[in-house]
């Protein structure tokens, strides 16, 4: 295979995050639901022809152009060609592009470790199942990377699609799709509003003080985890109200597990929108900044723009593609 190009979607998490790490989920199981969206991280993959003077090229935020994989400096890239079998007898070059900036708590960097796997495995012709891929993007980030990172996030973007991901205490992880019909899903995305609260972070540091903390907040995960089968329900009943109510239960549960989750600007724009008409929201991600998610009804979405109009809104539907390969050419 001489080029390919992946597709893969960032994701939604509404109920259950924080029971996806195996800190957790390996002694009381875990579950979280989640969303994969119609906003995409991209990676494009090809054989670095020979006549360039260079070995390897990476662009990302930086151009890189290296004599080896060793010297490549983004370490996903860098690990994910290693784990895959790559090696500096044919060069390589990857470019990724991304519809929403990185390290804003949409699952940008699980998105990235999936799509990565996915066109590296394109570009030498062979395909890789949903759970595989899933499981290879985990391995990648946790072991090869030595990140403190769940379990969810690769998940949702190799499936795709309204989920309930099941986390067993064996280490399996089950995947159950909500088959909404589509009038009822489109009218959950009708409800749903996404801003963009302009700072991103690094989340290693929040995700290690969340899971140190684990233990000492038991009863509140518990709580949470109990929250998905409740809200399933819900969505499966049309109940967006009852929904949007136990979100808003569920994010002051998770703002209790570590100080650094929220901030005092965070908390500002979560109170503007709820007093302009949003019944429920949360941070999504580690916490501390980035992208914010909110039900609100139809005809209350006026107010909560005005409300929150010095932030940029996205507006996002449900991606049932999973991590895609958009494109192939054969040598």
């Amino acid at each position: 295979m001489f080029m390919a190009i992946s597709r893969t979607p960032y994701r939604i998490s509404f109920f259950g995050g924080g029971t996806d790490y195996p800190d957790w989920y390996l002694k009381h199981g875990g579950a979280v639901l989640s969303m994969a969206i119609d906003k995409y991280c991209y990676i494009t993959g090809r054989h670095m022809p020979p006549f360039f003077g260079i070995k390897h090229r990476v662009v990302w935020s930086h151009i890189e152009t290296v004599g080896a994989i060793s010297e490549i400096l983004h370490p996903a890239v860098r690990a994910g060609l290693k784990a895959t079998g790559f090696d500096d007898d044919q060069g390589v070059e990857l470019h990724h592009q991304g519809d929403l900036p990185a390290r804003s708590g949409i699952g940008s960097s699980s998105a990235f470790a999936v799509g990565l796997i996915n066109v590296l495995h394109a570009m030498r012709g062979q395909a890789i199942s949903r759970d595989d891929l899933a499981q290879a993007a985990i391995d990648l980030e946790r072991n090869h990377l030595q990140e403190t990172v769940g379990s969810q996030d690769q998940v949702a973007s190799a499936y795709g699609g309204l989920n309930v991901i099941k986390f067993l205490r064996n280490g399996a992880i089950d995947v159950e799709p909500i088959g909404l019909p589509d009038d009822i899903r489109r009218e959950f995305e009708r409800h749903l509003m996404v801003f963009y609260t302009g700072t991103s972070r690094l989340s290693n540091s929040l995700t290690q003080q969340y899971v140190d903390n684990l233990g000492a907040k038991e009863r509140n995960l518990k709580t949470m985890q109990a929250m998905v089968p409740e809200a399933t329900s819900l969505l499966a009943r049309a109940d967006f109200e009852a929904f949007g109510r136990m979100l808003n239960d569920s994010w002051m549960l998770k703002r209790s597990l570590a100080a650094s989750i929220s901030t005092g600007t965070i908390d500002c724009i979560y109170d503007d929108a709820c007093r302009a008409g949003a019944l429920g929201g949360k941070l999504l991600g580690a916490g501390g900044s980035g992208f914010m998610v909110f039900v609100v009804p139809p005809e209350r979405q006026r107010k909560v723009h005005e409300a929150l109009s010095h932030l940029i809104s996205v507006p996002v539907r449900v991606d049932f593609t999973g991590s895609t390969i958009i494109y192939r050419q054969d040598e």
